[in-house]
């Protein structure tokens, strides 16, 4: 037996379940840490999800990469979806960070 099954009253219970099960709970834990981020801490925090999207983007070209030297088709698309998703949020990332920080600015008279 692998690790990811999880004997439940004699029952092994599936993989996916389990996974599906984690994920649920991440989402229930991601909602709660980013609603009680302080105002003071939205731009580093854009920064570094800018950092890690950026990390992310590299990983999804290289899926692309690996889905045209003979790989699976779904392989390239979800590459170039993943390439296509991290660069909005990039992007957007940098709008909005750009934005709050000229919040901080001293008006010219």
């Amino acid at each position: 037996m692998t690790g990811m099954l999880i004997m439940a009253g004699g029952a092994a219970v599936s993989p996916l379940v389990f996974q599906l099960a984690i994920f649920i709970m991440a989402i229930f834990v991601g909602y709660y840490v980013v609603w009680s981020v302080t105002p003071a801490l939205h731009t580093p925090l854009m920064a570094v999800t800018n950092a890690i999207s950026s990390v992310i983007i590299v990983g999804a070209l290289v899926a692309v990469a690996a889905g045209l030297k003979g790989g699976s088709g779904i392989t390239t698309w979800t590459g170039f979806a993943a390439v296509a998703l991290c660069a909005v949020n990039i992007f957007g990332g940098f709008l909005v960070t750009q934005r709050m920080l000229a919040m901080y600015k001293k008006k010219a008279k």
